[in-house]
């Protein structure tokens, strides 16, 4: 009689890390990985201000298939990742857009008081009161302060002229996209628009209260968005050459 053979069962291939760093020319880069059905190939994006990447891959795929992939691209990561303006940081002293304007930070040592922007001798200034650690926190809730206000405005005047109703509006802090809008009528912005000049902020708004009655991109949309915002072209101009530096900035 022949010993009794044990089938072999098929090993599982380790799951893939979704979290991890990498390094680029001696510096760690957080990445992160995520796996799309939908995906055909790799797609590796790096993050405003070169903080992180992140690497979208098609399921089946190997460790170290993206090993080799990481591999191949150390050279367009090293160059890239150069030409990547650093993070902006929340400092006294240090300078903020509101509206487009710039302003700079002052802290003004007091415990208590509102964070407000001033027009003073020295130009458009943002005083911060309070503990100097809170001081990027208390930036950060005074631009979403002011961008619920103007967004409530303007998508209040916006939908007025489609004839459809709003369920609700959020803010968020969402890097890779500004706006969206859902089948049902809820709406969503990115606070850091409000930074961004007036014109922009009201082409964001517009944009997302077209999708109200245009749930697309096609033309009957552009039409309806540039009616509702006839300065889109200069607003959405001026949020591609700049809209990576707003969401480069670093309140954390």
């Amino acid at each position: 009689m022949f010993p009794l053979l044990k089938k072999l069962r098929p090993q599982k291939a380790p799951a893939i890390q979704l979290d991890r760093a990498i390094a680029v020319d001696g510096r760690s880069i957080p990445l992160t990985i995520r796996k799309n059905s939908r995906a055909t190939r790799i797609t590796l994006r790096i993050e405003p201000g070169g903080r992180a990447l992140k690497m979208t891959i098609p399921p089946g795929l190997r460790e170290k298939d993206i090993d080799d992939f990481l591999d191949r691209h150390q050279g367009w990561l090293s160059t890239k990742l150069k030409r990547q303006k650093p993070a902006g940081s929340i400092e006294d002293g240090g300078e903020i857009l509101l509206r487009g304007v710039p302003h700079r930070i002052v802290h003004t040592g007091q415990l208590r008081g509102l964070t407000q922007s001033i027009d003073s001798e020295i130009g458009h200034v943002l005083s911060v009161s309070g503990l100097e650690d809170h001081l990027s926190r208390r930036v950060a809730d005074f631009l979403k302060k002011e961008a619920r206000r103007d967004l409530e405005r303007l998508v209040e005047h916006h939908a007025r002229n489609v004839g459809k109703p709003v369920k609700s509006m959020t803010l968020k802090d969402t890097r890779s996209r500004w706006g969206s809008c859902s089948w049902d009528g809820k709406l969503s912005f990115s606070w850091r628009i409000v930074m961004a000049p007036p014109i922009v902020i009201d082409y964001l708004a517009a944009h997302e209260v077209a999708h109200l009655r245009e749930m697309n991109h096609g033309p009957a949309f552009w039409a309806l968005c540039r009616k509702l915002c006839p300065e889109m072209d200069e607003a959405k101009a001026w949020l591609k050459r700049h809209g990576s530096a707003l969401h480069a900035i670093d309140f954390s």
